[in-house]
């Protein structure tokens, strides 16, 4: 189960590094000190809003809503589809657009043959301007990967298909190519080695790759709308990052292109460290064109990841999960704080609170909450299997705390998994701890306490209480 949560980093961790570099784009607001971290603040070149992505997030969008069919992004009639959906894009008129993409773009026309007529027109700009390596191709390529994992060569061949559309110069292609192939390798195996597509790519690159892991993402601002630099400013912040979270913000420290630096960081990034990996305070704001949050993101990265295909039980796509059916429809107050309720998954409609907390996978159809605003209903990725959870105790700690910030807010939340057996009472419990300074054990068994029925899994109580520091 850890790598669909990977996938889902994929796209998660380019949005969360899309919106967390926009406030900062090109010096368009100062950095903050040292000591202080960036935040989703907004404006920025295209006047954001705050967590909002921009254009690196929008385009891989386009290409994820094909992708999530299971069609195969080298064929002529798919490639038809993604120019036509750049095209559609640039119709509603995108708040900000690289000077490259939009020269390609204006005046394209969709229909059967658009791919070849907007790679002509690439050929086109290529030839008058005597350069189009912009680094526009490299931000929106995640998907790419996750469209065909395990199959070196069908990443190839896609990433330097669907890139060829806007961007004409060889090194673009290359760059997605190689970025594309390790996080292929990273969501099947957990391993950062972007060295792994070396041989589908010019020589040069071993050489560009050992000097951005001897730099920092610094190095490279001032000269990162380039692809290469772009690339190799985010290898600088990936290559040895800690975390997710780290490696995001030593990418926008790095200055210049902040939003597109981070957002082909967090790509890779995501594939190492996991969707869950991404900060609930983030997550909860994340939205952008085309009217999608960061849930639709987590339900098109696995629908991509798996070749368009559901699980048995119709997970992402169904409006409901056919097992949840008969889940226990009470609820009972957490025994520190009467405005959080536990409950089962039968508990979820309308009117039951102001926020809530889900700790399972949930039907497209059941989220948000109807009265819920989407901000105010968070999923929260948390398997119930051994060995299933790529960072357990940071996960538990993370949905604790976003109970925490949405009672801080005012809200009535509901916490809730399928049965109110494992992770209901572990992240209730994590909560309690949280607000009264006591251990998680004794928080557990004051939660227990009001869920007889709950049976928690030792494996997840050994990461409730190995969390216990955090």
């Amino acid at each position: 189960m850890t790598r669909p949560d990977r996938a889902v980093g994929v796209l998660l961790g380019a949005a969360a590094g899309d919106a967390l570099g926009v406030p900062y784009e090109y010096g368009s607001r100062p950095l903050p000190p040292v000591g202080e971290s960036p935040r989703m603040l907004g404006g920025g070149l295209g006047g954001y809003a705050p967590g909002q992505w921009s254009d690196d997030t929008e385009m891989a969008c386009v290409i994820t809503r094909i992708a999530a069919d299971g069609a195969d992004l080298r064929d002529d009639a798919v490639l038809d589809r993604v120019a036509d959906g750049f095209l559609g894009w640039y119709a509603d008129g995108p708040a900000d657009i690289g000077n490259q993409t939009r020269a390609v773009l204006s005046g394209g026309r969709p229909g059967p043959g658009s791919a070849e007529r907007l790679r002509q027109r690439a050929v086109a700009v290529h030839a008058r301007t005597g350069r189009s390596a912009g680094n526009g191709s490299l931000m929106r390529t995640g998907p790419v990967a996750l469209a065909h994992l395990g199959d070196a060569p069908a990443i190839a061949g896609a990433a330097r298909a669907v890139s060829a559309l806007t961007h004409h110069d060889r090194h673009a292609g290359d760059a997605c190519v190689l970025w594309c192939l390790a996080i292929d390798h990273t969501v099947r195996t957990g391993e950062l080695d972007v060295r792994v597509g070396l041989e589908f790519v010019g020589p040069e690159w071993a050489q560009l790759l050992d000097d951005a892991e001897q730099a920092t993402p610094g190095r490279f601002a001032s000269d990162n709308g380039w692809v290469v630099a772009a690339l190799q400013g985010a290898w600088a912040a990936v290559h040895g990052a800690r975390s997710l979270e780290d490696g995001l913000v030593a990418a926008v420290r790095g200055g210049g292109d902040t939003d597109t630096v981070a957002a082909i960081a967090g790509a890779l990034l995501g594939a190492r460290f996991g969707g869950s990996a991404v900060p609930v305070r983030w997550r909860r704001v994340l939205h952008g064109w085309p009217g999608l949050r960061a849930p639709d993101l987590t339900r098109l990265a696995v629908l991509t990841a798996q070749h368009g295909e559901p699980d048995g039980e119709g997970w992402p796509a169904a409006p409901t999960i056919p097992s949840y059916a008969g889940a226990s429809s009470t609820t009972v107050a957490h025994p520190d704080d009467p405005g959080v309720l536990l409950g089962a998954v039968g508990a979820l409609r309308a009117g039951v609170a102001d926020a809530v907390v889900s700790l399972c996978r949930l039907g497209a159809g059941q989220a948000p909450l109807d009265g819920v605003r989407p901000e105010d209903h968070v999923e929260v990725w948390l398997v119930d299997r051994d060995d299933a959870n790529l960072d357990l105790p940071r996960v538990l700690t993370d949905a604790a705390t976003a109970v925490r910030d949405l009672r801080a807010e005012g809200r009535t939340v509901l916490l809730h998994c399928v049965h109110a057996e494992t992770r209901t009472p572990t992240v209730a419990a994590a909560y309690g701890a949280m607000i009264t300074g006591t251990t998680r054990a004794a928080a557990l068994q004051r939660v227990l306490a009001v869920l007889p029925s709950a049976r928690p899994r030792r494996s997840i109580v050994e990461g409730l209480l190995a969390g216990e520091a955090e």
